[in-house]
């Protein structure tokens, strides 16, 4: 797969800067990849296409507060995105400032508190704070809203850009996916007869990196811890399992692959993989260019996936992480 392949062009309006006014309240587009068939739908009405044969899978991270503003000592501007809390005040962050972060270098961010690099690993800084960094977080840190959202954090989005069921803190960013359910939408689908497991995969970071490699297959994932229950693994048993979000499809074919139902995974998901544990995809309208995007092609099929992309726009849902969800139905 080429780049180009993964190029759509969507108007800038179309992005969605802010959750709707109920969690419930969006759209719902269903793709059957056997048979190519698209419905429009209302994200409400998802519990009528669930039963007794379904697992619905959710997962449970917590997003934290992980964006930090401050300077160098030289006064230059910085921001640090905490990727990975490694002790209580050591962490790897994605470092923005006008010339790269090196080992020595020292930072005052949030408050006032003190930060030294350590060195750089791949394209995050390793830093040492002067304090506990899950304290420092809590107290300066901010929401890590994605890019394309152009509003600074408020009120609101420390809710809503967190799902209802987020228990385990250490994600950067939410699985979007998850943001659509309330706690009623979930006693609906209990109703029906289907299972409902948690999974945990902290997002990282990464997750917002545009693939580049042409091509595509020559991408990288960053790597980010998950953990996959055994009682997730009772629940799914036997069932149809529906993966709300791409990241609890990464967890649950990791561990069909490798055995391991928890670690680290840093599986890229792109067309001609083997898929071995999921077969309906709950998913939001992702970024050209992004691993996102690979993996619904991978999923669905890649001319589908442009074909329900064009419809979508066509039909003026909203993309990205406070928008619009598509349902797909994988290929046999």
């Amino acid at each position: 797969m080429h780049l180009a392949e993964l190029d759509y062009a969507l108007p800038a309006e179309l992005i969605a800067q802010h959750p709707p006014a109920r969690r419930t309240a969006g759209r719902l587009l269903h793709l059957d990849a056997s048979t190519g068939a698209l419905s429009d739908l209302a994200f409400e009405d998802l519990p009528r296409l669930v039963g007794t044969r379904d697992a619905v899978v959710l997962n449970d991270t917590r997003v934290i507060k992980a964006r930090l503003f401050g300077r160098k000592r030289s006064g230059g501007r910085v921001e640090l995105c905490i990727e990975r809390i490694l002790g209580e005040r050591e962490a790897l962050a994605l470092a923005h400032s006008g010339h790269p972060l090196k080992a020595g270098h020292r930072l005052e961010v949030g408050d006032g508190a003190a930060v030294e690099v350590l060195g750089r690993e791949a394209d995050l800084v390793r830093v040492r704070f002067a304090e506990p960094v899950a304290q420092l977080l809590e107290r300066c840190g901010v929401v890590p809203l994605p890019p394309y959202i152009r509003h600074a954090p408020g009120p609101e989005d420390a809710e809503r850009y967190q799902t209802v069921f987020a228990e385990h803190p250490g994600a950067v960013a939410a699985p979007t996916a998850g943001l659509h359910f309330d706690a009623p939408m979930l006693e609906r689908i209990a109703a029906r007869g289907a299972a409902i497991a948690r999974i945990t995969l902290h997002v990282g970071a990464g997750t917002f990196q545009p693939v580049r490699s042409d091509p595509v297959e020559a991408h990288r994932m960053h790597s980010e811890r998950y953990q996959v229950t055994p009682q997730a693994l009772e629940a799914i048993a036997g069932r149809r399992v529906l993966a709300v979000g791409s990241t609890v499809l990464r967890a649950l074919e990791t561990t069909a692959l490798s055995g391991r139902p928890c670690g680290e995974t840093d599986l890229f998901i792109c067309p001609g993989f083997r898929f071995r544990a999921v077969e309906r995809l709950l998913t939001n309208f992702h970024l050209p260019r992004s691993s996102l995007l690979v993996l619904a092609a991978a999923f669905a099929g890649l001319d589908n996936i442009r074909r329900a992309y064009a419809h979508a726009i066509e039909q003026r849902y909203r993309f990205y992480s406070y928008g619009d969800a598509m349902l797909i139905e994988r290929a046999a």
